[in-house]
C-alpha cells in the first residue's frame, strides 16, 4: 500500500511541481492530494497536469473547522509537505500530524525567518545584510512560522556580481535537488 503525500502550496508551485515528478516514478509513495488557499495559484494547474486530486479553502474552512484535517484523514494521507504555502499551520493540524508536517525556507535558519519572511522578501534581505552565503532549511513544521526542527541545510556562495534573480535561481537549485530527496526519506520512514 502506497504511502500518501499532501502538498499545500499558495502560488506558483515549482516545488510541488519536483515533488510531483519526482513521486511519479515510486512505487511506494504517492501525491495524493494539492491544496491551496488562493483559487489563483498556478500550483492547481500543475496538480491537474499530474492527474492529481486538489482542494481550494479559504480562512474559515482552515482555522475554524477541521473540514481540511477530515479530507486529509478520508484520503488516508500519510504525510505534509509544504511548497511556498504562506499561511500559518492551525494547532489542529499540527496535533493531527505530529512530526509529519516539514517546510522548505529559502535561507538558512534562524537568520531570515518569520511572519512575512518568503520568496523574494528573505533573499532582498539576505542580499541586504552582505550574507556572503545564501541556502536552504528543510524543518518540520511547528505552531510558530519557520521554528520547527531543522532537518537539513545546504549553502551557495553569493557573488558580489550576483543580483536578485541569480540569488533566487541558486537557492532554487538546491530546493528542487534536495527537497524531494528529504521528503522521500521521511515518508519511508513512517510506519503505515
Amino acid at each position: 500500500m502506497k504511502k500518501r503525500i499532501a502538498i499545500f502550496a499558495s502560488g506558483s508551485g515549482s516545488n510541488a511541481q519536483k515533488l510531483m515528478e519526482h513521486f511519479k516514478r515510486s512505487n511506494d509513495i504517492e501525491i495524493s492530494l494539492v491544496l491551496t488557499n488562493n483559487a489563483e495559484a498556478y500550483v492547481l494547474q500543475r496538480a491537474d497536469n499530474f492527474e492529481i486530486p486538489s482542494h481550494v479553502f479559504d480562512k474559515h474552512e482552515f482555522y475554524k473547522t477541521d473540514e481540511v484535517i477530515d479530507l486529509l484523514k478520508n484520503l488516508d494521507i500519510d504525510f505534509i509537505v509544504l511548497a511556498g504555502f504562506l499561511w500559518l499551520v492551525p494547532q489542529n493540524l499540527i496535533q493531527a500530524y505530529p512530526g509529519r508536517i516539514v517546510n522548505i525556507h529559502p535561507a538558512i535558519l534562524p537568520k531570515f525567518g518569520g511572519k512575512g519572511m518568503y520568496g523574494d522578501y528573505v533573499h532582498h534581505a539576505v542580499m541586504a545584510a552582505g550574507e556572503p552565503e545564501g541556502g536552504i532549511t528543510i524543518h518540520y513544521v511547528d505552531e510558530n512560522y519557520d521554528e520547527g526542527e531543522y532537518i537539513y541545510q545546504a549553502r551557495y556562495k553569493i557573488d558580489k556580481s550576483d543580483n536578485l534573480e541569480m540569488v533566487k535561481f541558486k537557492g532554487q537549485q538546491l530546493e528542487h535537488l534536495h527537497y524531494p530527496r528529504i521528503v522521500e526519506s521521511l515518508v519511508k520512514k513512517i510506519k503505515k
